[in-house]
């Protein structure tokens, strides 16, 4: 069995294809997530992007170039810009069932010990405590 770097199997162990965790990876950060939200509305530049997420230019540049290598958008020159868009339609069905399920699941998947949101880490209470 081959272990990560992290000590668990990797996916080729698990029998996950090695295809589909990339495709998952790819859509697990959530800056390329609401980057393809947008590109679901249709074109956008860089600079819609920037505006409309509220990132740096560098990190929407370096996430859609991500997404372009993973062949989920596609770029098209218009003068000295490229239009971004999402290269399948099928990622719209994909996003749409993402949806679904979440809304099925409710907060079981937000509170997932390991994949969901930190939990909020307690106060420190006053040395000695309240007396």
């Amino acid at each position: 069995m081959t272990m990560s770097p992290g000590g668990t199997p990797s996916p080729a162990d698990c029998g996950a294809p090695s295809a589909a965790v990339a495709l998952f990876r790819s859509l697990g950060d959530p800056a390329r997530l609401a980057i393809l939200h947008r590109l679901a509305e249709g074109e956008a530049r860089v600079t819609d992007l920037v505006s409309r997420l509220g990132l740096a230019q560098s990190t929407v540049s370096a996430h859609l170039s991500c997404l372009r290598d993973c062949g989920l958008v596609t770029s098209r020159p218009q003068g000295r810009a490229s239009l971004y868009s999402l290269a399948r339609p099928e990622l719209l069905d994909l996003l749409a069932a993402a949806e679904r399920l979440l809304e099925a699941t409710g907060e079981a998947v937000d509170l997932c010990p390991g994949y969901g949101a930190p939990a909020a880490v307690p106060a420190p209470s006053p040395a000695g405590g309240a007396r």
